[in-house]
């Protein structure tokens, strides 16, 4: 299909060079197979990450301890690639870079950063992120866990829920409640007391594993807690490195059903000619392609924001709230082009569909990002 605006001509040579790369990695080892694994609820993530660290694709946007220091945009267009795919893909990445190893980097001690990162960016160790509870999602500053010193240790007990890669993690950054305020704790997974049953009869990133996390009398060494940084400041930089991918990601989701329902379209014939050459199909057609394309375009303009240092966590909010909207409501378009077939897996589009009902949710909901700009725009805050 056309790049009709030609919006990857703003790419340079090496976001070139990693776009077609990663394209080809999920043609060849993701799309072949993800119907399947969606369908039996299934990720070989031990099988997938050493090739995810092969490339270059895990903790990409970090520099240093094996990790490939790439730009920001050259990050964005590779989680297009991989949700292009599949949101679980992408996901595993961005948790694996953005959630786990980020934090690590920017806020670990030297020896924290020496024994995971180089093992994480090559996809030998595998990392997730806690800080979702059972009944504090949007609200983490409530959050129930809570680590209490005893003597140079730490006592780290609670729960977390919904936590990408959980049950297959080596190591857990974990948020908590201390009596010095919000701390991050490096837990590898086989300390005594720590537990990640996965969660299942999911409808939704379902070639994905999530899980709950469970912390009995989880005793750490003073060592394991991040030294550079306290309060929701450390999860929230976390969550804003994940949701500019999520921002790229969803993009690619979006033409992949975009593509699915245009070959469908040209193909699929009623009344003697095919369905794409009534007007009805092609409206569809074309709006899909806008808001595919302006999902792109606002990629493209945060992207060049981050690069400059001048993100903000509200124009990231704009990102996600936008750019997954849009998305969901082109693979719901996308659904209803491809008729009965749109509900098999077959076809990509109600996999993807599905997925991004997971995505407007996680990492801050719709409502949350609403409520970002609300008080961008009124200076109000209305969390409370």
């Amino acid at each position: 299909m056309d790049d009709l605006l030609r919006l990857d001509d703003r790419l340079d040579g090496d976001q070139r060079l990693i776009r077609d790369t990663v394209k080809s990695f999920v043609a060849d080892h993701v799309l072949p197979y993800v119907g399947d694994w969606f369908e039996e609820g299934t990720f070989p993530a031990r099988e997938l990450a050493p090739a995810l660290g092969s490339l270059g694709l895990l903790g990409m946007h970090l520099e240093g301890y094996g990790c490939a220091g790439t730009d920001a945009i050259s990050y964005g267009v590779a989680c297009r690639e991989l949700e292009a795919g599949d949101s679980g893909l992408r996901s595993f990445v961005s948790v694996q870079g953005s959630l786990a190893m980020f934090p690590i980097w920017r806020y670990g001690s030297s020896e924290q950063k020496e024994q995971w990162l180089p093992a994480m960016a090559a996809g030998e160790a595998i990392g997730c992120f806690g800080l979702t509870e059972p009944d504090h999602g949007s609200d983490p500053a409530n959050m129930r866990t809570y680590a209490k010193r005893d003597g140079s240790d730490w006592i780290l007990n609670g729960s977390k829920m919904w936590i990408t890669n959980g049950s297959i993690a080596d190591v857990a950054v974990v948020w908590a409640q201390t009596d010095e305020g919000i701390r991050g704790f490096v837990v590898p997974t086989d300390t005594p007391g720590f537990s990640a049953p996965e969660i299942h009869k999911k409808l939704s990133l379902r070639a994905s594993v999530t899980s709950s996390l469970y912390f009995d009398d989880v005793r750490l060494p003073a060592f394991a807690v991040l030294p550079g940084v306290s309060g929701l400041k450390g999860p929230l930089s976390c969550l804003s490195e994940a949701r500019f991918g999520i921002i790229w990601g969803v993009v690619g989701a979006a033409r992949a059903c975009l593509e699915a329902a245009v070959s469908y379209a040209k193909t699929r014939v009623q009344f003697d000619k095919p369905i794409g050459a009534f007007q009805l199909t092609q409206e569809k057609l074309a709006w899909m392609y806008v808001g595919t394309a302006q999902a792109g375009l606002t990629a493209l303009h945060l992207g060049a924001l981050k690069e400059a240092g001048k993100l903000e966590p509200r124009q990231i909010s704009f990102g996600k709230l936008a750019n997954v909207r849009a998305a969901l409501d082109i693979a719901r378009q996308a659904r209803t082009i491809l008729g009965g077939n749109g509900i098999t897996l077959e076809y990509p589009v109600i996999r993807h569909m599905n997925n991004l009902e997971s995505v407007l949710t996680y990492e801050g909901t719709q409502e949350i990002h609403t409520l970002v700009l609300g008080e961008a725009l009124t200076g109000l805050a209305a969390y409370r």
